[in-house]
């Protein structure tokens, strides 16, 4: 899923059970909502229009990467059940992620219902709905838009941590961390940095989740650089 700068509107929307945030890009302008309550959704006029693409991310921790040679869509669920707890009502999908040769298995059952309210009120400019995909896929996707050749970007919101860590085009972690605060969620930044042999002093972290001014700051003690994806 590649940014082509030649498409008119596009609208990144996030959702998990706090809320939602999303980015809107027209033309050279950009708007940035930052993270708000489930009860705005019905009167947020960006979210009352069309857009040339439409992307709607669900920060579900229900996620697993598997290279293509070891996937097999009739084992889908017992392979998402090996690595995350799965509830028998838990619906399972999977989407192809060709950059890295492999399939994300995922499921969007986390008990929330604004994903589905989001992806029926926001239509692509034929009027077609969006799939909702994992935050992962789109962290995947986004990887590229890092500029340092280390590629390091995270989503975090309602004690989950969602990273992944490239170097150039080889994918090197991706990965959901249950972390209950944003001080244990740099917890695993940094223990995934000291184990990939990568030094925080000369990296770029960045983020596609809103970050608080202090969020930032304290990243900015241990990185060359933050930035907002």
């Amino acid at each position: 899923m590649e940014y082509r700068p030649d498409i008119y509107s596009r609208i990144s929307i996030q959702v998990s059970l706090s809320g939602y945030s999303f980015k809107v890009q027209q033309s050279d302008s950009q708007k940035e909502s930052g993270w708000m309550g489930a009860d705005k959704i019905f009167t947020t006029p960006e979210l009352q229009r069309r857009y040339d693409v439409v992307e709607i991310s669900l920060l579900t921790p229900k996620v697993a990467l598997i290279p293509n040679h070891f996937f097999s869509e009739q084992e889908l669920r017992s392979s998402l059940g090996e690595v995350v707890s799965l509830r028998d009502t838990d619906a399972v999908d999977y989407v192809d992620v060709p950059a890295y040769g492999s399939v994300l298995i995922y499921s969007n059952s986390i008990d929330e219902s604004l994903s589905r309210a989001v992806s029926q009120t926001v239509f692509t400019s034929s009027g077609d709905h969006v799939k909702v995909l994992p935050e992962m896929y789109y962290i995947l996707s986004d990887l590229g838009k890092c500029s340092d050749y280390n590629k390091i970007l995270a989503s975090y919101m309602d004690g989950y941590l969602h990273l992944a860590v490239a170097q150039g085009k080889s994918l090197l972690l991706a990965n959901v961390f249950e972390a209950v605060d944003f001080t244990t969620a740099e917890y695993f930044i940094f223990l995934a940095m000291n184990r990939l042999q990568l030094n925080p002093e000369v990296s770029t972290i960045c983020f596609r989740t809103p970050l608080s001014s202090d969020m930032e700051m304290s990243l900015y003690r241990y990185f060359k650089a933050v930035e907002q994806i």
